[in-house]
């Protein structure tokens, strides 16, 4: 299992919208996430400074690099390009991020 995790950035005061487009993600973008191989996607909200977090874990023969191919995912982008920054194309603009610390305690029998 692989772990990808990076930041991107919400427009000020767009949090509640941001949540509410989430909690009614489409089907078909669901099963396009799923069908690229993420196992568990989260995205975190720092609403200080309005940067969102988002950790991902993939199968090790994930298509994720791809998803930008299907039209269910350029469809998303440009509904949710109005409250996040964005390339042209509205896709997120994304800073991958770093891993410099992991913490996986051992079960002892």
């Amino acid at each position: 299992m692989l772990i990808r995790a990076f930041r991107m950035a919400l427009q000020p005061g767009q949090e509640a919208e941001y949540q509410r487009r989430h909690d009614q993600i489409w089907p078909e973008l669901s099963g396009a996430l799923r069908d690229a191989g993420i196992l568990d996607y989260r995205i975190f909200l720092d609403r200080k400074s309005h940067a969102l977090f988002a950790v991902m874990q993939l199968r090790d023969d994930h298509q994720v690099d791809r998803l930008a191919e299907r039209e269910v995912m350029q469809r998303w982008w440009d509904y949710m390009a109005d409250i996040m920054a964005t390339h042209d194309d509205h896709s997120p603009i994304t800073v991958p991020l770093e891993e410099v610390f992991t913490f996986m305690p051992v079960e002892s029998s």
